[in-house]
């Protein structure tokens, strides 16, 4: 047996070389810890190219420490004695290894915290617990900028935190004189021909191996290992921020909202993946973004949107996940209780943008904010899908998911089950922003310009009867105010018809639930 000072157990989407559990580590003292486990893999059903993505991406990172000259315990998730969970694997490490501490950074997910805060006691060994330092606004600095506030709204905490890192900062003042660019993104797509390629990265031995490992023991779970080009590697993640930030970024303001059948990625990132894995460090990748603002190749309104996501976005999401856990999970304000549709596994749909995003989905773990918010969540909305079953379909199905992410964005944005603790309205649309923001309808059964009948755009009906149905929750909410007038000065037959067209909607729905 060796005796180590630390045992540092690294997570799959812990995968930077300035993670805190790493610092001060000695290759002489200490000993990392790795493993691929099968509970993690499947306490849901994650996509196989998310799976795929992070072993291999974990494999790749444990190589570097190696050259590094970091001894590197790394269990694979086939290995004859794996234990398959996170507590199972440390308490092997530690009857070989006898540390004197587990050192670890804290997870993303209140669930690994509450394993982790036992470990201690179960396993005989100090565990320390470190903050993750790649996020600007740590737990405790969230939890003070929230205390007192009635509601949360994110423009307050985003213009904070430009003020803390300085990004697009004037002295006191923005860049340009606003804070949001917003209205200036909303712009629909259009084909073109002349788009640029999108650059991804060819699987090399290492993942290849993984790749036959996930398609053998992952294959049941939904999604396509086909066409994997996921980066793996920090290095590999740099040259894919290289090229978006060249290639698409420029037009990433305008067309962020924009929604095209022939292209699901346009002039999006893609970059999630490596973020939230830790292969790539969210204010390095802003100020990469601000420098090409201010060497004049990206318009502000591009540079402002993306930074808005990250520093903004991105850090109020993991704020609100901290600050409401572990109740916020099960909240269900407006009270839905339908189960998920079978054709969110399927595809098989007549709604052609649902089919179209859930499609783009199965092949690629990806979708797009608008395609998450404004297609399969808005869906969910109107029909008044249970949330919890919305939340775990999200995590199941796209690589960048994991829950202090995910959760508040289905459960308070997209569903709005906290009644707006995080979010000022539902967001809710009936067919025609879906027809002006994508190019969905043209080739859809339903007819985006019929209100209601069985050949109408399901959403027109699935709109106001939602609105009507949730009317005594709703009608109160200051932005909902035109809507619900706009309702009240309908005839009672325009009413009847939309509730007659959204009930026999809703009654052919009922019987497609899931059987996958």
């Amino acid at each position: 047996m060796v005796k180590v000072r630390h045992l540092v157990f690294i997570l799959g989407d812990q995968l930077s070389s300035a993670i805190s559990s790493l610092d001060g580590t000695d290759p002489e003292l200490d000993v990392v810890l790795m493993c691929e486990v099968m509970e993690e893999a499947t306490y849901v059903r994650h996509h196989p190219k998310k799976i795929a993505f992070i072993f291999s991406a974990m494999r790749h990172f444990a190589d570097e420490l190696r050259q590094r000259g970091f001894t590197v315990d790394y269990s694979m998730l086939d290995a004859p004695d794996n234990a398959g969970s996170f507590s199972g694997e440390l308490e092997r490490a530690i009857k070989r290894f006898d540390p004197e501490a587990v050192r670890i950074t804290e997870p993303g997910e209140w669930r690994v915290l509450q394993m982790m805060e036992a470990w201690a006691e179960t396993l005989h060994c100090p565990v320390d617990i470190l903050p993750d330092k790649r996020f600007v606004c740590s737990r405790s600095e969230f939890a003070a900028w929230a205390k007192n506030r009635a509601q949360l709204r994110m423009e307050y905490f985003y213009r904070d935190m430009r003020r803390k890192t300085g990004l697009l900062m004037r002295g006191d003042e923005p860049e340009g004189g606003r804070w949001n660019f917003d209205a200036e993104n909303r712009k629909p797509a259009s084909p073109d021909l002349f788009a640029l390629k999108r650059q991804g990265v060819a699987p090399d031995a290492v993942t290849q191996e993984v790749l036959d490992l996930v398609g053998r023991r992952f294959k049941a779970h939904f999604g396509s290992l086909e066409n994997f080009d996921f980066a793996v590697t920090a290095a590999g993640a740099q040259v894919l921020l290289d090229s978006f930030v060249a290639d698409q970024l420029p037009t990433f303001g305008e067309q962020q909202d924009a929604m095209l059948s022939s292209d699901p990625f346009l002039s999006h990132s893609l970059l999630s993946f490596y973020i939230n894995a830790g292969l790539l460090d969210p204010l390095d990748v802003c100020r990469r973004v601000e420098v090409a603002y201010l060497a004049g190749d990206v318009p502000l309104n591009s540079a402002e949107g993306f930074i808005r996501q990250i520093i903004g976005w991105r850090e109020y999401i993991r704020g609100v996940y901290w600050l409401k856990m572990p109740d916020y999970r099960a909240v269900n304000f407006l009270e839905a209780d339908r189960p998920l549709p079978d054709f969110y596994w399927t595809g098989e749909t007549d709604i052609n943008c649902v089919r179209t995003v859930v499609s783009e989905t199965r092949d690629h773990a990806y979708a797009h904010h608008i395609q998450r918010l404004m297609i399969t969540g808005n869906f969910a909305l109107l029909a008044g899908i249970r949330p919890q079953a919305v939340h775990e379909w999200y995590l199941e199905v796209y690589a960048d998911a994991y829950e202090w992410v995910e959760l508040p964005n289905v459960i308070g944005m997209s569903q709005f089950a906290d009644g707006g603790f995080l979010g000022s309205k539902p967001y809710a649309a009936g067919g025609n922003y879906i027809h002006r923001m994508s190019d969905y309808c043209g080739t859809c059964r339903y007819d985006v310009k019929k209100k209601t009948g069985e050949s109408a755009c399901p959403f027109n009906a699935l709109y106001w009867d939602f609105l009507d149905r949730n009317a005594e929750k709703l009608k109160r909410n200051q932005r909902l105010g035109p809507v619900y007038a706009t309702w009240g000065k309908m005839t009672e037959a325009q009413r009847g018809d939309y509730r007659q067209s959204a009930a026999a909607f809703l009654a052919k729905l009922d019987g497609a639930v899931r059987t996958y």
